[in-house]
């Protein structure tokens, strides 16, 4: 048979069409109204029942406050304290209100409330099958802390893990648990690390009030101390801050950075090798080859929460007077504020959804 150039032509098209639409390329799939875009979530006013779930689009041109009452015509609860993702799931951890309620992250409708066997849930990671969430109890008891172990295919406390006083973020890798003790009401100085096969608990001292973690792109657990400041007893109690590096698979400390007397740093994120912290109402940067603290900061301001992601960086402030929040988004070629986006009271995690 003969193929004249028409015919040719025609199948070139057809292959080329086929080509374009095969199965195995990939689709840039919208999994809903809060897919693509950043997530805040709001603390509230304690004891108002008035937290809340924000939502900014990544090119900032939409926001949309009380994401989870617009979904589900209910209140989110008492003193929201963190998220916890898990494929396509949200996990939001409401610590007054004892309670986590689980939602589809994409969508925010809500699958299950978690109410049973929680005391004063702080952070949540998973591990071995199930989910691990860091309870206080009582802030007046040092010896009822501990982490719930959440049985994920029935949404139910199943066990309890003692651990040291005032258990705050939680990360997990190759089957450790690693756990910061800011020290609840108290002060503390540890990392607890919990071995998901057997629960068995060790420790490691680092300096006073650890409370944030990343494990950088060479799997090293980075803690953030914010030293003791208990100005209010007599004598004052004040010790120093630090960045502390920690060998995950040894549990060995490989280098500690303390801060100068008088600062205690607070807040850290991470993205793209570098480490970012605030102190002293500046915003500081440093790699992960860094063997001293930086001395001129990025961006001068205070914040009540933060993160980065593509070069860009994302402040978020709140007035619980005046029950607002907001969040500032700088782009950190330039050091530059780019937009502001009003939020809910309490505003202080940010995600990238």
């Amino acid at each position: 048979m003969k193929i004249n150039k028409l015919t040719l032509f025609a199948l070139a098209i057809g292959l080329i069409f086929t080509s374009c639409t095969s199965d195995n390329d990939p689709v840039d799939e919208i999994k809903g109204d809060y897919d693509n875009g950043i997530l805040i979530m709001n603390e509230g006013n304690f004891n108002q029942g008035n937290a809340s779930v924000s939502y900014v689009s990544n090119d900032y041109s939409t926001v949309e406050n009380s994401v989870f009452y617009n979904v589900n015509s209910k209140l989110l609860g008492d003193t929201a304290q963190s998220i916890a993702f898990l494929d396509d799931l949200a996990y939001i951890v409401v610590g007054v209100s004892q309670k986590i309620e689980l939602v589809d992250r994409y969508t925010f409708t809500s699958i299950a409330t978690i109410d049973a066997g929680l005391v004063n849930p702080r952070y949540m990671a998973f591990a071995n099958g199930k989910g691990y969430v860091t309870d206080w109890g009582d802030g007046s008891n040092a010896t009822d802390d501990v982490i719930a172990v959440i049985d994920l295919s029935t949404n139910t406390v199943e066990s309890s893990i003692f651990v040291g006083e005032g258990p705050e973020q939680i990360l997990a890798k190759d089957g450790k648990l690693f756990i910061s003790h800011k020290g609840g009401w108290s002060t503390n100085n540890i990392i607890s690390v919990i071995d998901t096969a057997t629960n068995d608990v060790q420790t490691i001292v680092v300096n006073d009030v650890p409370d944030e973690m990343i494990l950088n792109e060479t799997g090293d657990l980075i803690v953030l101390s914010e030293g003791a400041n208990q100005y209010w007893l007599t004598p004052a109690v004040e010790t120093a801050g630090a960045i502390t590096k920690i060998n995950t698979s040894n549990n060995s400390i490989i280098s500690t950075l303390s801060f100068a007397e008088g600062l205690h740093p607070s807040l850290m994120a991470y993205s793209d090798g570098k480490l970012y912290y605030q102190v002293s109402s500046k915003i500081y940067s440093m790699t992960d080859s860094a063997t001293s603290l930086p001395t001129e900061s990025i961006i001068s301001d205070s914040f009540y929460g933060m993160a980065v992601n593509n070069n860009t960086f994302y402040g978020v402030k709140t007035d619980f007077s005046a029950g607002t929040g907001e969040i500032l988004i700088y782009d950190l070629s330039t050091k530059s504020l780019n937009t502001t986006k009003t939020l809910k009271v309490g505003a202080s995690k940010i995600y990238f959804n």
